[in-house]
């Protein structure tokens, strides 16, 4: 017998967290382009072969930092394949023309699944179930489904009805959403697991992290995360003239400017150079282009407050010392260097954590729930994805929920169960 021809897999590929086939999606394309066969009939494939595995595309490829095109080779002749376009060209033109999801069976199955959360990871779960002919039903103790994408990203980065058109298609597909119920206080969690098969966990990082500062319990201070969900939720909120945001991320970036939208002088302290930004290169720009200004080597010390309501912000000048864990230089303060920063509000966007509220007995050491490498939990029957297995980009929140329904699915059929995404 000859030998086994070796398959490679596209850089592009490799460096998606879906693993998304963009292989095919660009020869579909290209056949078009050719005249093999007729534009929408390729728009429609290259929509299938994309939602294949992600559910999200006109969502994805706008909050997505496509590491795909990063990775793409073609950029070492001219420039990347813009993925991130074509995925967001077949989400809106899908979205336009009402296209709806395929089910890979009609069987219907006998296992009902209880997904908690309908953010990326949690809706993801549902779709893969669905299109396999399970009972999946979705608690969201917001009103309306989406987690971060609909009350963490602001809606000039993701336009609401973009959200709510692809969520519909996920529950056409018979998904049953309850919202304004949160399992553990609204509903026990042990209730929950006697009632369904299986249980995916895949609540997300909403709650804000302090900066544990004297006087931070002020009027006029936020949570990052709660004043972008408060702005997306459609309620008022103070912003005064003087606007400091810390924090160095892309929730930090979408708090500036949201933050400029009520026109306000917005400063961000950032205690390292840009260098070690971890916010995306094309939010940072976004900002500094609206207005936004970025104090580098800067932290905060104490916040000043007049009647109760802060009145300016006392910082500690910064310089880089020796890398830390995380390989990035350490911030160290520069001895008697302190000045201070009118503010009218202070936005705290330094991090995020989840709220287990309810649900300790799911909760690992420290922060994230404990799995192993099939996604189960330490507690039996239950899976997690998303952020409670650390904070990562959209595409692997995506991953990992269609990952859990995957083997689920293995298992409840007796099937190989399938390899973990990297």
């Amino acid at each position: 017998m000859g030998k086994q021809a070796k398959v490679t897999i596209a850089p592009c590929m490799s460096a998606c967290p879906q693993g998304q086939d963009i292989r095919k999606l660009t020869e579909i394309l290209a056949r078009a382009h050719r005249g093999e066969i007729p534009e929408e009939e390729a728009f429609e494939q290259a929509w299938r072969v994309a939602t294949e595995r992600n559910p999200l595309p006109a969502v994805c490829s706008r909050v997505c930092p496509h590491e795909c095109e990063g990775a793409c080779n073609r950029g070492e002749q001219d420039c990347a394949v813009g993925i991130n376009s074509i995925e967001r060209f077949l989400g809106d033109w899908a979205i336009e023309r009402g296209l709806k999801h395929r089910k890979i069976t009609d069987k219907a199955q006998p296992e009902k699944i209880a997904v908690i959360g309908s953010g990326p990871a949690g809706l993801s779960c549902a779709y893969h179930l669905a299109r396999r002919g399970y009972k999946v039903t979705i608690f969201e103790a917001f009103p309306k489904p989406g987690g971060m994408l609909r009350y963490g990203i602001p809606h000039f980065r993701l336009p609401r009805d973009v959200l709510d058109a692809e969520i519909e298609k996920i529950l056409d597909l018979g998904v049953e959403l309850r919202t304004n119920i949160t399992v553990g206080k609204d509903i026990p969690f042990e209730e929950i697991k006697a009632e369904y098969d299986t249980v995916f966990l895949g609540i997300g990082a909403q709650k804000s992290v302090d900066l544990h500062l004297p006087g931070e319990d002020c009027s006029g201070v936020y949570g990052g995360l709660d004043f972008l969900r408060l702005v997306n939720s459609g309620k008022e909120v103070e912003i005064g003239r003087e606007v400091v945001v810390v924090g160095g991320g892309n929730t930090a970036m979408d708090a500036a400017r949201v933050a400029r939208r009520y026109e306000a002088n917005v400063t961000i302290l950032y205690r390292r150079t840009r260098a070690e930004m971890p916010a995306l290169e094309e939010e940072i720009i976004s900002a500094e282009e609206e207005g936004v200004k970025i104090i580098y080597l800067a932290a905060p010390l104490e916040v000043l407050s007049e009647n109760g309501r802060i009145s300016s912000l006392l910082c500690q000048r910064m310089e880089l010392g020796e890398p830390d864990e995380s390989g990035r230089r350490r911030p160290v303060p520069v001895p008697d260097d302190t000045f201070t920063i009118p503010a009218d509000n202070l936005i705290v966007a330094i991090s995020q954590q989840i709220d287990w509220e309810g649900l300790e007995p799911l909760r690992a050491p420290l922060v994230w729930t404990a799995e192993d490498e099939e996604g189960y939990t330490q507690r039996n029957g239950v899976f997690a994805g998303g952020d409670v297995r650390g904070i990562g980009i959209l595409a692997k929140a995506l991953a990992e929920g269609r990952h859990a329904a995957e083997t689920m699915h293995a298992n409840f059929r007796g099937l190989e169960t399938p390899p973990a995404p990297d």
